[in-house]
This record gives C-alpha cells, structure tokens and sequence, in this order.
C-alpha cells in the first residue's frame, strides 16, 4: 500500500547488512522503475524518482511528506503522510509523519522499502524484512525467511518469498492475510483487500471471508496497484487497466497510451507513460485547486473546488475541478472574477457580467443585463452583484430580497449576504439560524460572508483596520490593522497592513493556522479548504486549508 497517517519517533530493528543473490522487487503501488524513473502515489501526494535519481514530490505536504530531503535514490514509497526512500547507497531515508517512529528507519543495507499506514517494512540486503513504526496489531512483526517483495498496507503486511508464495500478518478484518496459494512475483497491500502478479502474468486479489473475485477477469499483466476499493495495473499490451471491489471494470481517466508503470493513491492515480512523461487523474482537485499556474495575476479568487484569476492583461484563467464547467472561462477581458461552488462569475471591463459552470438548476449563472461595479458568486445557487447605481441585485436561489439603499460593496455567502452600505454600515440578508446576517454596529471598509448548511462565517474590516467576525462562535480575529479579510468554512485569512498573511481558525479559540506562506501579498481569497493570494510581484500563492500544498513539477507550464 501507498501509505496513510500520524508523531513520535522511536527506533527500529536494525537490518543486516549482508549481500545475497535475491533480487527483490517493489508492488507496483510502491513505486515501479522504468527508464531511471520511479513514481509513487500517496494519500494525497506523490513523489517521483527522476533520471537523475532525485526525488521531486507534490500534492498535501503538511508533514513535510512532499519535501524530499536532497541526495540521490533508487526508489520511493509515499504513505499517506510520509515518505520513505532507499538511497543508492542503500541506506533508507524518511521524511514526514512520523507516528509510532515510522519515519524513524533502522541502519543497515535495504533493497526495498514500502511506506504503509503507521508503519514501514523493508527487505534488507539478504532478503530477510524488517518493520518499525505502529506495532499494535503485528504488522510489524514480520515472519522469518527471504523476501523479494514487500507492501506495507493499512494495519498488515504481505511480501513474496524467495519461493513465490505470498505471506501477510497483521490485522486480518477483511481476511487479507488469507492469502490464495500459487507462486507470485510481487503483491500490493491496499486497505481493504490486496493484490497479487502470479508467475503467469495474471492478477489475484482477495479479502474478507477469503474472497478473490477481485481481480480482472482476463488478460496479462507486468504489474498491480491497489489502495482503496479499486485498484489498478499494467498490461502486457502496456495498457492500463483498473477495476473496483467487484472486480469490473473501472474507467482509467486520462490513461490513453503506453505506460511503464501505474500507482493508486488515496485521492488519485499516477502513471509513468513510456515517454517517461508523468501523467495523473482522479481526485488529484485536492492539490491542483491549489496549484496557480505560471503567470503574473492582479487578482484571485478561491472557490470550493476549484479557483480562478484574473491575469494582467484581463484574461480569466481557473485551475481545479470543473465538473459543471466552472473551470472554463470565457475569452475577453475582466476586471474582476468570483469563484463560487459550482460556478464562476466575472466582471468585465465593459462593465457586463459574464458566468459559467452551475447545474442550471436556479439561473445562478445567468445574470441579468445591465452595468455593474462588482459581482460575488456565492457558495450555493446564488450570485450577487452592485450596479452602477449601487444597489444590489441577486439572481439565482432566492435567499431573501437584498435591501435597498446604496452599497459600496458586496458578498455573497451560501444561505445570506451582506454588503458595506455606502455609510460605511453593513447590512446582511438571508438565512440568521447562526446570526450570521446580524453584523455588529460599526463602520466597515469591507466584508466577507461563508455559509453553507451548519455553517456559517462573515467577517469585515473596520474603517481603523481592526477584524470583526459574526456570529459568536465565528472565532476571534488576531489583533493588527489588516486592509482586507476573507471567511472560509471553518478559517479566515486576513491581509494585514505590513502586507503579511494572517489566518485563523472558525471557533471561539480564534488560534492561528498551522502554515501560512512567507512573502508580501497584494490580495487573498479564502475558499472552501484551500486559500490563495496574489503576491506584490503578480505571482499566486495557494496552500490548502492549514496544510502546504507543493504544486507537480509540470504543473503550471504555459
């Protein structure tokens, strides 16, 4: 398996350093070589074995699981929130988590390494395996004898012997260390079942109660991957295929071509295709709704999936999910874009709103003709926008009937609004089950409004800079000058006057996030779980909800 979670470090057995003649081989799922390269595909980051024999890593990196440390490799295994790896020199590094010691390797010699979910196993020089990390359930007590391969899964442990039969221990909920007899060259331990290469090329899968109608039907393969409830594997054509719990076939999305080896992760599959091109697919949203392209923004804005910018020349560029379109923007100029859950507005420079994404099923995405000075696209089936004559109108699900009066500015939330009236008051409207439309007095120079079912966050800054968030239970701002804040679900990131981020969480202990980034930044938008900023040189900055994201090595290419 590719991995999974949790810190403390204890030591590890010790492996032996002597040599033999076996020659182990890594589960597809923990990295396959082709052509120098080597990929391996996490719970939501991947990490890659380049020609050079470095390693470069992307995707949720809150651990560090997506820093690789500097030196040259033979091979990697991501877990879900760690990374180990066997150096040319043989000798394992780790970096990440490190729950129960698990990123904690012994000395000596390894072949192999495979990065579970608390807890790692290696095959030492002389075939024999050694385990460190979570121990409560003997996943990591391996059995005696020589191995040539090795996948650490989600509480067990399965390797190959030296005479081809396949061995597992430790938790045996799902019967996956009930394994089927026969010879293998090669297994990989997911979470619910694992899979096997047989010496004929064909794949075995098996779980509870002994079952092994897992596996595809027909057809030879050169490797297997599996994770969660589907797993995935070369052909000897050098096709991929994938298939779920049942054994029937799964769609590999964006998998035409030749590959070389393939690995399912968590949230999402990689592929080494035999250009040595790196290609991936499935839930990858985590990471790349956080990943800006390459480019110089004057603003941006972060949704629920996905995000969009607005470039310096007015064009609108979105990175992330688009499964209703909200992703794909039009041509032509804007001056401003809102990024909402499931559609997208903008604002042009002629003044015209401009949408796209949406179900349809509220006119969300249809705005109304008509000049405006702004628009907000809100986190349900509602936008919001000021004309030039500074009222506010609203299109899409009715939340309730804006007020009338002039506004100088305007947010819309999931179930309310609010805007900042041109007396510099601000007036909500919409659902108040939380309090969240009933502001504080005061005079506002802007203001922010998140809600969504049982939540709800609305935040503004006053006219001498200071943060004041509502209802009471939307957590208490840091103290400062900021000239602009943002409510996410459950943070707010503001924007203060030195330029510097600031983000906190949404409860009544208002502590500050875990990782911000460094740098002076011009605006910032918080989304969903995931907030992004333009920065004063024009460049975007995302980071996923308290987590850093490292965006892949291609990733932004123009």
């Amino acid at each position: 398996m590719l991995g999974r979670v949790g810190s403390q470090p204890t030591s590890g057995p010790e492996a032996t350093e002597d040599a033999s003649d076996a020659a182990p081989r890594l589960a597809e799922g923990d990295g396959v070589k082709s052509e120098g390269e080597i990929i391996s595909v996490g719970g939501s980051h991947a990490c890659w074995v380049m020609a050079d024999s470095t390693v470069v890593c992307w995707g949720r990196d809150r651990y560090g699981q997506a820093t690789p440390p500097a030196g040259e490799f033979a091979s990697v295994s991501a877990g879900d929130d760690y990374t180990c790896g066997v150096k040319t020199d043989d000798t394992v590094a780790c970096w990440g988590n490190d729950y129960e010691g698990k990123a904690t390797p012994p000395a000596g010699k390894f072949a192999l390494v495979s990065a579970g979910d608390d807890h790692t196993c290696g095959i030492s020089n002389n075939g024999a395996v050694a385990c460190w990390g979570e121990d409560d359930i003997g996943q990591a007590t391996p059995p005696e004898g020589g191995f040539t391969s090795i996948s650490a899964g989600e509480g067990y442990t399965c390797g190959v012997r030296d005479d081809g039969a396949v061995s597992c221990w430790g938790k045996d909920d799902w019967a996956q260390v009930t394994t089927p007899v026969g010879k293998f060259t090669l297994v990989s331990a997911g979470r619910y079942y694992a899979c096997g290469l047989r010496t004929d090329s064909t794949v075995a899968c098996w779980d509870d109660e002994g079952r092994y109608d897992h596996a595809p039907s027909e057809g030879e393969f050169t490797s297997v991957s599996t994770l969660g409830k589907y797993a995935c594997g070369v052909k000897s054509d050098d096709s991929i295929a994938c298939w779920d719990e049942d054994g029937d076939r799964r769609e590999a999305e964006s998998s035409e071509g030749r590959f070389v080896s393939v690995s399912t992760g968590g949230l999402h599959t990689c592929g080494v295709k035999a250009d040595d091109t790196v290609i991936c697919w499935g839930g990858s949203e985590y990471y790349l709704r956080a990943t800006p392209p390459k480019g110089e923004f004057a603003s941006v804005s972060a949704g629920n999936g996905h995000t969009c910018g607005v470039k310096t020349d007015g064009a609108v560029v979105c990175w992330g999910r688009d499964g209703y379109g909200q992703a794909t923007p039009p041509a032509g100029e804007f001056a401003s874009v809102s990024a909402g859950n499931e559609h997208t507005c903008g604002l042009k420079t002629d003044r015209t709103v401009a949408c796209w994404g949406g179900q349809g099923l509220a006119g969300e995405a249809i705005p109304p003709d008509g000049d405006f000075l702004s628009v907000s696209a809100g986190k349900n089936l509602t936008t919001c926008g000021i004309g030039t004559d500074g009222t506010v109108s609203c299109w899409g699900l009715d939340i309730a009937t804006p007020p009338t009066g002039t506004f100088a500015a305007v947010s819309t939330g999931g179930d309310h609004a609010c805007g900042v009236r041109t007396d510099g008051t601000v007036a909500c409207w919409g659902d108040n089950r939380l309090g969240q439309a009933t502001p504080p007095a005061g005079e506002f120079a802007s203001v922010s409004a998140y809600s969504g079912g049982s939540y709800a966050n609305t935040c503004g800054v006053r006219t001498d800079g200071t943060v004041a968030c509502w209802p009471p239970d939307a957590g208490a701002p840091p103290v400062g000058e900021f000239t602009s804040v943002s409510a996410g679900r459950f943070y707010a990131c503001g924007l203060r006057t030195d330029s510097t981020v600031a983000c906190w969480d949404r409860d009544t202990s208002g502590k500050s996030r875990t990782w911000m980034p460094e740098g002076e930044f011009s605006s910032i938008s918080a989304g969903d779980d995931h907030t992004c900023g333009v920065k004063t040189d024009g460049t975007v900055a995302c980071w996923g909800g308290e987590d850093k994201v490292v965006p892949p090595p291609w990733y932004g290419d123009e």
